[in-house]
Parts: structure tokens; sequence; C-alpha cells
């Protein structure tokens, strides 16, 4: 809780609680002490109650992008994603592959998307995790850009959920190349694969 000169009153709560508390009483001197918290959970939650408040910086999120543990760097990826001013696409290469897979995410959410994204992405459909492969092929989709369309073709004959998302990816592209995937998933051995090519085969003619 916040005292009246606004810092965190030692009431028995965990500095986590206490960054949570200073977000929705609006006690930015006490969010930006514990976004210095040697606790990473809590320079998380930290970060969280600074955009709530929207006092949250550009500049803080560009440190939190370098931050030492996974967890805030996932944290700044998500709270980044409305900040065109901040670069999420070297977080692709992120040594943690869950970073890595929120950056593929974010990458698909940013409109327009952010320079050299479509390129770091096409890299990421080959990334070794197939969680980071499946937010990169779905992000690709998201942005439509043609230069994307081999990456998602590629990723076609992946593993299931992979397959499943490079085709639903297809969506926004046509042409004979797409035609001919979409006509071998709906014959592929996962129901689910199969069901996306039929929800994005069009029509029989009446």
């Amino acid at each position: 809780m916040s005292d009246e000169r606004g810092t965190v009153a030692d009431d028995g709560l965990g500095e986590r609680a206490a960054a949570a508390v200073a977000g929705h009483e609006g006690d930015e001197a006490a969010a930006r002490r514990l976004l210095a918290s040697t606790d990473a959970a809590v320079r998380a939650t930290a970060l969280g109650a600074l955009a709530r408040m929207s006092h949250l910086t550009d500049n803080d999120l560009r440190a939190a992008l370098a931050d030492p543990s996974p967890s805030v760097r996932r944290r700044a990826v998500a709270l980044a994603i409305d900040r065109p001013d901040v670069a999420v696409v070297p977080l692709l290469g992120d040594a943690d592959d869950d970073v890595a897979e929120q950056a593929a995410w974010a990458c698909g959410e940013r409109q327009p998307p952010e320079t050299g994204a479509v390129d770091a992405l096409v890299a990421a459909t080959a990334h070794a995790d197939a969680l980071v492969r499946e937010a990169a092929v779905a992000a690709l989709g998201a942005i439509g850009d043609p230069a994307g369309l081999p990456a998602i073709l590629a990723r076609t004959d992946d593993k299931p959920a992979v397959r499943r998302r490079a085709v639903l990816a297809l969506a926004p592209f046509e042409g004979p190349e797409v035609d001919a995937a979409l006509q071998r998933a709906l014959t592929d051995r996962d129901w689910q694969v199969r069901q996306a090519a039929e929800d994005l085969m069009p029509p029989d003619p009446a």
C-alpha cells in the first residue's frame, strides 16, 4: 500500500504485490523504485504497473527488453506492441524460446509491421522450437506480405500444430502454389490440418 508521501509502506505485502498496488493507485514513484528490484517477477509487475497508469516510457521498455530475465523480456515485448518506436524484431533471435515466440506474436500484431519483420519472421520459421515456428508463420499470415509466402508453404510439411497454423496463414494469399498446398492439406493425417484447409477452400459453385 502507499502512504501519503507516495512510498510503499511495509505492511507485510511482498514487493510484487506492492508493485501491483502501485499500479492501481497511480503511485509512479513506487513502481519505478520496484522496477529496479533484484526480483525479476517484481520488475515485470512494475512494468505492468507503469503501463496501467500510462507512465511507461519507450526507454523503460527498451531497458526491459534487454533485461537479463526472460520473464521481464516477455512482459516488455507484450507491452511494446503499440509502441512503434520500440523495436521487437531483434527479440526473434532471443536465446530464450519463449521470448522469441512472444516476439513473433508481437510482430504479427503490429500494424504497420516493423521494419525488417518479414525477413526476421521468415528466418524464425526455421527455428529449432516448434512453438516459435508456429508463431512465426502465424505472424507472416497476419502481415500478408508475399515475401513471406515461401516460408509459410515450407511449414505446411512440419509438425501437426505448425502445419495447421501454416495452412491458416495461407488465407491472405492466392495462386497455384497456395491451391496445391490446400489440396494436400485436405488429405493430411491430422484432422485439424484437414479442417483448416476445408475452412479456406472456396465454396462449390451452386
